[in-house]
């Protein structure tokens, strides 16, 4: 199993942990990814990361589809590629929701699955650069021929000549799932859970069968988020965890619209999740952290003593899980997950 180090976004301030990067490449991790919501951006840090490394690849996770057309996202991603020295870019994309895209960006939530088809379509035939780039679809339309168009829209194919970057898509629903299986070449689950791997594996293989080109697992990259901390207190461990699960579940959308809250309740924990969601929205915080199972959280990571960790790791290797992408705040934990993944060079 590769490793990947996970960094997210940052809070109030710009903050890039550049010495934990430098750490996880001497360590042989294969990645860094980075993040966005309403604050800082995804592609930025890892700019600034290209010039501070040699070899570690750099992987959005993720871009919110939203915020940048499918032109804009292949001219940032492919400049950033050619500034790291080439084949050092993963493109980890993503739909976010309702409240982030129409609230933030201002663009109308709809049509979800056809955006993701398409917006990876266009990025495509732009990388390509077989021809000047058409497509007439459901949600994107280049060159744009709608009711306020000029008509003076051209056909246009890049001029920068790069190269077909690798696209990984974060997706929760089945529908979603499986055209994440069928047109990328990638994974971010979110939330994932090394047992629940029997709930994806149909929906993945399905979207493997109609790719209609003989995709199948050894051509899919699965990079699952696991939070990892070393403590002989494995309770206080897990409660580190709360807080965000909490937040996610109970108010990372409106009440009738949270993906975060659906797929939790997929995983069984369907009665908790809504009385997280009612208590977080109604102001009740911690009264919703504390109701964070923590079976629920000890299934999404690895933590507690080194022998603990080392035990637990075999379910996210046998469970198809191929790159890891370690959440820690302890120099040992990417140390330990380096050992134990035999990166170490």
């Amino acid at each position: 199993m590769k490793l990947g180090i996970s960094i997210g976004y940052s809070g109030g301030e710009v903050k890039v942990p550049v010495d934990s990067v430098l750490e996880a490449e001497r360590l042989g991790y294969d990645s860094v990814w980075t993040a966005e919501a309403y604050g800082s951006d995804a592609v930025t840090p890892l700019a600034y990361l290209a010039a501070k490394t040699t070899r570690i690849k750099f992987g959005t996770g993720i871009m919110q589809l939203a915020g940048r057309t499918p032109a804009m996202c292949a001219m940032t991603m492919s400049t950033l590629d050619a500034l790291a020295g080439g084949g050092r870019v993963l493109v980890g994309l993503g739909l976010s929701g309702p409240q982030v895209v129409e609230g933030w960006h201002g663009q109308p939530y709809d049509k979800p699955v056809a955006r993701l088809r398409e917006y990876v379509q266009i990025l495509r035939k732009i990388w390509e650069r077989k021809e000047p780039v058409e497509v007439d679809g459901k949600a994107y339309q280049v060159p744009y021929h709608g009711p306020t168009a000029t008509g003076l829209g051209k056909p246009l194919k890049s001029i920068l000549h790069g190269r077909q970057l690798p696209v990984y898509l974060a997706t929760m629903q089945p529908h979603s799932v499986r055209l994440t299986a069928e047109i990328a070449d990638g994974w971010l689950p979110i939330w994932f859970s090394p047992q629940r791997m029997s709930m994806f594996r149909p929906t993945i293989e399905e979207g493997f069968q109609r790719a209609g080109n003989g995709k199948s697992w050894k051509d899919f990259d699965i990079a699952a988020g696991c939070t990892v901390i070393i403590s002989d207190d494995v309770k206080a461990c897990l409660a580190q965890m709360k807080p965000t699960l909490a937040l996610y579940v109970g108010g990372m959308g409106a009440k009738n619209k949270n993906f975060h809250n659906e797929m939790v309740s997929r995983y069984g924990y369907s009665d908790v999740a809504a009385k997280i969601q009612d208590l977080y929205l109604s102001g009740r915080k911690q009264e919703a952290i504390a109701l964070v199972p923590d079976e629920l959280c000890d299934e999404m990571s690895l933590c507690g003593s080194e022998a603990r960790i080392r035990q637990r790791y075999k379910l996210w290797e046998e469970c198809g899980v191929t790159t890891m992408l370690v959440q820690a705040g302890q120099p040992q934990a990417y140390k330990l997950m380096a050992e134990i993944a035999g990166t170490t060079k």
